[in-house]
């Protein structure tokens, strides 16, 4: 049996492996067993992603000698609220766990973001481990230790910076994503090239569709990579202390603006608020002289042309939605991203040259924001 391409992050005292290839939930328990503190998991999953890999994971488990409980949650960004967090925390109490339980997400985005909270404050703190079966949650969430749920006022205003001990990044689930959920994914992967590496960026242009398609090795180095990057990332700046790790929100001051506008729903996934994000960082930084507007049309040509929804009367498929540029800069104030009243934008000099900045005018802000509702 081959083994996986691993990828590490490296932090002093709480360094962890990312482990990409076929077949890796069938092998989570051999990979697993030697991190455990005691043989003995706790499953959290959703009620989609349960019934497909659920008992091929505690399988996997079982034939390592680790006795496992599953715990599931409703499906989607609904159960990133604190009253959905807090029936998993009861359900996880219920079963009457220790110091030693490891928790495993096994999931989505959604799933890895509520299981590392939980872990976080379960008794304290308990181990957990990733199983992402989503592109976007196998090239970014499960990485870097972003664990949180949403509040009335915001997306991921409650939440820890809380370190998996091993993310296990199994390609083949990825074959039976739909197309939207692929590309919701594929964003994020575009958005490493975008950062700092228009080299990569370049490849996603050349490539993107073979990722799309199911080609396994493009998707592999896909995958690759985005972990390479944000594995880089998160090892220099972990808690976002400075600039650096703040770039890999590149379109989020704006998708999360979307997302909130659309009530953070099936209406527009999150990916798909960070392609139009990134177009619209890209436009407003050519807007502001920053960057050539040759490189925002390139952003909004590519995202537009994989499917992604570039322009805001495409989100959702409702022709028929009222934007408003005053209600968007409004959500854009309650992001966690904003210092002392001033917007924080992740923007660029050019493909591959993104930097953060919090001197945007609100009047150019506007301006573009009107002009894309009109679009």
């Amino acid at each position: 049996m081959s083994s996986p391409r691993t990828i590490r992050v490296d932090l002093a005292g709480r360094a962890y492996d990312i482990a990409i290839g076929p077949g890796l939930i069938d092998r989570a328990g051999e990979l697993s067993r030697p991190l455990l503190a005691a043989p003995r998991v706790t499953i959290v999953s959703d009620d989609t992603v349960e019934p497909l890999y659920g008992a091929r994971l505690a399988a996997s488990f079982a034939k390592a000698g680790v006795k496992t409980e599953t715990v599931t949650v409703p499906a989607g960004e609904s159960s990133k609220d604190f009253a959905s967090f807090g029936r998993l925390m009861n359900e996880l109490l219920d079963r009457r766990p220790d110091r030693k339980t490891t928790l495993v997400a096994l999931g989505g985005g959604v799933v890895g973001d509520l299981t590392g909270f939980a872990a976080a404050v379960l008794l304290r703190g308990v181990d957990f481990i990733q199983v992402p079966t989503t592109l976007l949650a196998q090239v970014d969430s499960s990485v870097g230790g972003k664990t949180g749920i949403n509040t009335r006022h915001g997306k991921n205003l409650v939440g820890a910076f809380y370190q998996p001990r091993l993310v296990l990044a199994d390609t083949t689930v990825l074959d039976t994503l739909p197309r939207r959920e692929l590309l919701a994914g594929y964003a994020e992967v575009a958005k490493y090239g975008l950062i700092d590496d228009p080299d990569f960026f370049a490849w996603c242009e050349a490539n993107g569709e073979k990722v799309l398609a199911g080609d396994a090795a493009a998707r592999t180095y896909a995958i690759e990579q985005s972990c390479l990057s944000k594995a880089r990332i998160v090892a220099a700046d972990e808690r976002e202390t400075t600039d650096l790790r703040a770039l890999l929100n590149l379109g989020h001051t704006f998708g999360h603006a979307l997302e909130a506008e659309t009530g953070f729903g099936a209406t527009l996934l999150h990916g798909e608020a960070v392609g139009a994000g990134m177009a619209m960082a890209f436009d407003l930084s050519a807007r502001l002289g920053l960057c050539p507007a040759a490189d925002a049309e390139r952003v909004r040509h590519h995202l537009g042309s994989v499917g992604l929804p570039v322009r805001l009367r495409t989100i959702g498929g409702d022709n028929s939605r009222t934007w408003d540029a005053a209600r968007l800069i409004e959500h854009m104030r309650g992001d966690k991203k904003a210092e002392g009243g001033k917007l924080t934008f992740v923007l660029a000099r050019g493909i591959g040259k993104s930097f953060v900045t919090r001197d945007v005018d609100e009047t150019g802000l506007r301006g573009l924001l009107d002009d894309a509702i009109a679009a």
